[in-house]
């Protein structure tokens, strides 16, 4: 049989669990017509690229499919009439890789890397980054100074 790899987005208003509810119905209804489930991965609730039926983000969920191509085709017939389902995304594939998706590895790197260092301090709202000078360091009481040694010097 063909593999498939097919990603859903279903809206934010739902619970994990019933995300969960709506993947165990696909999985029961490819396992009945004699297929398989390789792979099932949650990405969690992320942020879409842009607003899909009014929702700003979704519950993303990969799974990894061995099914007959009649049985996909009903299968997304179901998702798209279930208004829970945003998006679907089907693709055949030649092989299922049964490592975690390059999403979730990355989703693990980046919460390690954020918490250790965020880059150099910058200037606080009134300082102009540069340290503080004492009145002695600019140039035009260095010159005024200057003036007043002349002055003194002159007048002796």
């Amino acid at each position: 049989m063909p593999l498939y790899e097919t990603v859903l987005i279903a809206r934010n208003d739902i619970s994990q669990q019933q995300v969960d509810a709506i993947i165990d119905g696909v999985v029961a209804q490819i396992e009945a017509d004699g297929g398989s489930v390789q792979k099932r991965e949650y990405w969690g609730l992320r942020t879409l690229a842009y607003r899909i039926k009014k929702n700003r983000k979704g519950h993303y969920v990969l799974l990894g499919l061995d099914t007959k191509s009649e049985t996909l085709k009903e299968v997304e017939r179901q998702l798209s009439l279930n208004e829970d389902i945003l998006r679907q995304l089907t693709l055949r594939v030649d092989e299922i890789d049964e490592a975690p998706s390059p999403v979730l590895s990355r989703k693990g790197e980046d919460r390690g890397e954020r918490g250790n260092f965020r880059g150099p301090k910058t200037a606080g709202r009134f300082e102009s980054g540069r340290g503080r000078r004492s009145s002695e360091d600019r140039e035009e009481y260095r010159a005024r100074d200057e003036k007043a040694a002349d002055a003194a010097d002159e007048g002796e």
